[in-house]
């Protein structure tokens, strides 16, 4: 009974050893060939997603020039010489500006698009501080004293304009 126990355990435990390595061979097998579709499902992703997110930072490239005061005052002109009309027009053409490009913010990172939020936001701001300026008093005062301030100071969408430069450079 022990003899045939232990031809039990000599023919039982090779074999029990010969099954565990095997198992770990294929089991390590189909992870790598797991990882390697994944990778290839990811490059080839990457590929056809590349020329879309580059597109969206034109986009925001282009945004971010037309809400530069300097130009936005040139390609916005006063309907009349009220200054309150004025501005009103130049914060609706910022936000149907913004509007037009709300979708891209999908293909830039959370921090790009935060930062061209804000420099959206302190553009209108800027605005609406020369309009409650003493010396604004009509539609082409107020534009004086937005282009006088921006002699002063970079307007806030080059700032985000070099953020986004910088975030594309990294794609390469």
């Amino acid at each position: 009974m022990e003899q045939q126990l232990l031809n039990l355990l000599m023919y039982t435990i090779p074999a029990l050893v010969t099954g565990a390595i095997a198992y770990m061979f294929f089991r390590e097998h189909t992870d790598n060939e797991n990882n390697r579709r994944n990778f290839l499902i990811t490059k080839d992703l990457q590929k056809e997603a590349f020329p879309i997110r580059l597109q969206a930072y034109e986009r925001i490239t282009l945004f971010l020039e037309r809400i530069s005061p300097s130009k936005l005052l040139v390609r916005v002109n006063p309907t009349s010489s009220n200054k309150d009309d004025y501005e009103a027009l130049l914060i609706a053409n910022i936000e149907q500006e913004f509007d037009h490009n709300l979708s891209q913010q999908i293909y830039i990172s959370d921090e790009c698009w935060n930062i061209i939020n804000g420099a959206k936001n302190a553009t209108i701001q800027l605005i609406r501080k020369a309009n409650m300026s003493e010396k604004t008093d009509s539609a082409n005062k107020l534009r004086e004293v937005i282009l006088t301030e921006l002699m002063e100071k970079q307007p806030p969408s080059n700032t985000a304009l070099a953020y986004v430069k910088q975030e594309v450079s990294k794609m390469w």
